[in-house]
């Protein structure tokens, strides 16, 4: 397990440090992220599956909570059971469980679960039958990612089969819920296609019968270019920990900093082969220096030859493979000792790469690098500000 730090720097935290690789989670920006979200969506859900994209599921859902999100999702009824275990009693949905799990907790637990076939429909009944109280359901349309969600041309019967269920106290529908492909593209053909199919299958459920109150489509991508697909309720995630998926937004601030402490420092000559199968020579004399971490800490091995971190003011490349627990850094002739800190992946405050940065020379997205940050990195938690008034969100 990590360790967490709420401490400043000037105290244990500035000292660990210098010994320790350290990441820094800023709920202050994860509240200031919220609010800007807020005031772009009729309804914000905070989405804090996979432990707050790595960064502590509880504490990203009562920072958004308490900043203008007005319910939670998660992927999975596990992960809602551990946040109504932490206490935290907004509305909250859960909407990747498999169609043969028990929904019992959900019930249970005041959660409700998404509905993308007759499986998952049979489930929640069965579920709201033990119980003797009806699942809140959203009923979950494919809405063009041929993945999650009910198939178009299933829709109709699954519509009718959950009103069919609503009359018998089993369940009740209270949402409908898709998804967007290519929101991230900002392709206005492919997002108008995918929102018609959207309109239509609420048009489909409201004809069945049904009464949901809640339409919602859009997420982070959706909320920050796609103003047509907010519809009531907009689930954002990855906006919340400074992820903007368009690239075309900067109007979030960063979340996660991770610093690394020099353990070894050498000076080679030129012609040094560095690393597993030597696949970086020192071009001159040079002074390496060495980190420890590596890709079991969530530094990606395939951004080797790219990645650079900041020394002392100045970005300095990655010398070698990326291994296990460390990796070294061409620091050329910066005087670098043991104890100096290194950025690693920094919030955009300074000439620190970037998690967005990272992500290009690793050729993946900032959100498999975020929720990839090791267990063994100490954790410094800088707190969010008091909680957002209703005047303020107005």
């Amino acid at each position: 397990m990590s360790a967490t730090l709420c401490e400043s720097r000037t105290g244990p935290l500035a000292t660990l440090a210098t010994t320790r690789p350290v990441l820094t989670v800023r709920l202050d920006a994860v509240a200031y992220n919220t609010r800007v979200l807020a005031a772009r969506a009729r309804r914000l859900m905070a989405v804090v599956k996979a432990d707050g994209f790595g960064l502590g599921g509880a504490d990203v859902a009562r920072t958004a909570l308490a900043h203008g999100a007005r319910a939670l999702g998660v992927a999975t009824l596990t992960e809602a059971v551990e946040l109504r275990t932490a206490g935290i009693g907004a509305p909250l949905l859960s909407w990747l469980d498999a169609p043969g799990a028990d929904p019992s907790d959900a019930v249970l637990h005041g959660v409700d679960v998404a509905v993308p076939s007759l499986g998952h429909l049979e489930a929640a009944v069965a579920a709201g039958r033990r119980t003797g109280r009806a699942v809140a359901v959203h009923l979950y349309l494919d809405c063009g990612t041929a993945r999650d969600g009910c198939a178009p041309e299933l829709w109709p019967a699954l519509c009718a089969a959950a009103w069919r269920a609503e009359l018998t106290g089993a369940v009740r529908v209270v949402g409908v819920m898709g998804h967007l492909a290519c929101a991230a593209s900002l392709d206005p053909q492919a997002n108008a296609d995918a929102t018609a199919r959207f309109v239509h299958g609420v048009a489909r459920a409201r004809a069945a019968g049904l009464r949901p109150a809640l339409r919602h489509l859009g997420a982070t991508a959706a909320v920050l270019g796609l103003p047509a697909t907010r519809f009531d309720l907009s689930r954002v995630g990855a906006g919340l920990v400074g992820i903007d998926p368009t690239g075309r937004c900067p109007v979030l601030h960063a979340v996660a900093q991770v610093t690394a402490p020099v353990v070894q420092v050498r000076d080679v000559g030129a012609g040094v082969g560095v690393g597993y199968e030597h696949t970086y020579r020192t071009p001159a004399p040079t002074r390496l220096a060495l980190l420890p971490l590596g890709y079991a800490d969530g530094l990606p091995v395939t951004a080797s030859g790219r990645a650079q971190v900041l020394v002392h003011g100045q970005r300095r490349p990655l010398a070698g493979r990326v291994s296990m627990d460390q990796v070294v850094v061409d620091v050329g002739d910066l005087p670098v000792r043991t104890g100096d800190v290194v950025t690693v992946i920094g919030t955009g405050d300074d000439l620190a790469p970037t998690l967005t940065e990272w992500a290009g020379w690793a050729g993946t997205l900032p959100h498999e690098l975020l929720t990839g940050l090791g267990r063994r990195l100490v954790r410094h938690v800088v707190p969010a500000p008091p909680s957002t008034s209703p005047e303020e969100l107005a």
